[in-house]
């Protein structure tokens, strides 16, 4: 018997097909989504424009605050040096003391050399430097000051001994990236011996007095601890020993009545590579950027306006007395 023929394939009908069109459509915008979703949330990094910190008010700046011979001294490592800048007029050192040409309009006259009529400046931040260096140098450069001078010390120390080689060496002491808490605890109770050594000799360099501004160390991974996000080695432990660090540089600016803690750290949080997270609690809605270097460890140039706010409240807060 011959076999019946196979019957004609039915053409899809019109509804099946833009079912499955739809479906492909569907597809790709979740696709396109994510992917943006992905470069928004977790690639972009913009750094924004315009001013960056909190603010400053112009109240201080209107009259003098001391006719004393002052000594603004830079010490530490590059964020005092300046590094990340665009210009050494925008370090923020420079910036503390004198305003740039370009300076934004709101911070016209607020500045160190605008109240101390009778200011001296001395930088000798280096870029590189780790606090072995930072205690060696003070020794050498800070001689004894006349009695009638009173020091500003503007310091910056610590971060470079957490983060030397990021891990393309093993750790040891003053280069600890990649050691482990246990590891570290012997080079954490050295760097607060090292630390108190600093402020001693600081405070016994100047015979008439003077306030030191410390910074605490800021974290560019925003409290997360991903150094992957930064594009550096994995350090599980990396947070409790920067952690560790901040405690100390906390703990011997409270034991000094001559010490004053500079935030750093909180001020910065919001703006390091988790920077457009919404979802975080360090989430800065008014300001949503970068402030960090290409090199990670440095302020960005809107960067260095923030640290230079930072230390000027601080600043203001110590020495002006309002009338």
């Amino acid at each position: 018997m011959e076999s019946p023929p196979n019957p004609e394939p039915s053409p899809p009908r019109a509804g099946s097909r833009r079912r499955r069109l739809l479906v492909v459509a569907l597809i790709g915008i979740v696709l396109v989504g994510c992917g943006w979703a992905y470069r928004e949330f977790w690639l972009a990094r913009p750094v924004g424009e315009g001013p960056a910190g909190p603010p400053v008010s112009p109240e201080p700046f209107r009259s003098p605050w001391t006719d004393r011979h002052v000594l603004v001294f830079g010490a530490g490592d590059s964020i005092t040096a300046g590094l990340g800048a665009k210009s050494s007029s925008h370090a923020f050192f420079n910036r503390l003391v004198e305003n740039p040409t370009d300076e934004f309009p709101e911070m016209h006259g607020l500045c160190l050399s605008r109240v101390l009529p009778n200011l001296t400046v001395r930088n000798t931040a280096v870029s590189g430097t780790n606090s072995f260096d930072h205690l060696d140098a003070l020794s050498e450069d800070l001689p004894e000051q006349p009695a009638d001078t009173l020091g500003l010390v503007i310091l910056t120390t610590g971060g470079n001994d957490l983060i030397h080689w990021y891990g393309q060496h093993p750790p040891r002491e003053g280069a600890m990236y990649g050691a482990t808490r246990q590891q570290a605890e012997p080079w954490i109770q050295a760097f607060e011996r090292r630390l108190n050594e600093m402020l001693d000799l600081i405070i016994a360099r100047f015979p008439g007095g003077c306030h030191i501004f410390l910074a605490d160390i800021y974290d560019p991974t925003d409290g997360v601890g991903d150094a992957a996000s930064a594009y550096l080695p994995a350090w599980p432990d990396g947070l409790a020993i920067h952690g560790a660090y901040n405690d100390i540089i906390r703990r011997t600016a409270n034991r000094r009545s001559q010490v004053h803690l500079v935030p750093l750290h909180q001020t910065f949080l919001g703006h390091g590579t988790h920077c457009r997270q919404f979802w975080r609690s360090s989430y800065c809605r008014q300001d949503p950027t970068y402030w960090y270097f290409g090199n990670i460890e440095d302020p960005n140039d809107r960067g260095h306006d923030a640290v230079r706010r930072i230390f000027l409240n601080e600043i203001i807060r110590v020495l002006h007395r309002p009338v």
